[in-house]
């Protein structure tokens, strides 16, 4: 998807990013409370480009297409990963890239890359742990700790699509990024 096709309208976008199979579809369908919204699929690298949904006629959630696993030629893979640099390089709109990692894995060298990238070109982020229902509570903690560390100390918001642990936490973050006056 050329920068020609994106949606430049002026509303804030908050931006999905984060490897294949990372689950950012169903985080999205989780914090709509919509089945089916965001597609969805076993096969890592669905997202083959990028997805807006306008929410509530005032911010779009914006799907980039995943990194890693995707069973995709190399150089489809490297399209997209110019695509997603792009869009995230541009000026204006962008008020908020959450960054998902799995909460059963450390983060992938490409999950430290993204997110050295986003703090050194002072993109506004956070961190989201998805596929937390996965571990037991003890795990997660852990989990979360060696996360936060590998990732320079920044928080790490557990999430779960199933259980909805975490979506109060990242509805309030998101909120404060495209609302930021109140």
């Amino acid at each position: 998807m050329a920068p020609s096709h994106w949606i430049d309208d002026g509303r804030p976008e908050v931006a999905f990013l984060g490897r294949s199979n990372v689950g950012k579809s169903s985080l999205i369908n989780s914090l709509l409370m919509r089945k089916g919204l965001a597609r969805t699929s076993n096969t890592p690298g669905r997202t083959q480009s990028i997805n807006y949904f306008l929410i509530n006629d005032s911010f779009y959630f914006v799907d980039l297409p995943g990194y890693g696993y995707a069973k995709v030629s190399k150089s489809m893979r490297a399209d997209w990963g110019k695509m997603a640099e792009q869009y995230l390089s541009k000026p204006d709109g962008l008020v908020l890239c959450i960054q998902l990692i799995d909460s059963r894995h450390n983060p992938t060298e490409q999950d430290l890359q993204l997110n050295e990238w986003l703090i050194a070109n002072g993109k506004p982020s956070l961190v989201a742990a998805t596929k937390a229902d996965k571990l037991s509570r003890n795990q997660l903690t852990k989990q979360l700790k060696v996360t936060a560390e590998l990732l320079g100390s920044r928080d790490v918001l557990p999430y779960s699509s199933e259980t909805g642990l975490g979506r109060d936490k990242l509805w309030a973050e998101i909120q404060k990024a495209v609302y930021p006056s109140s």
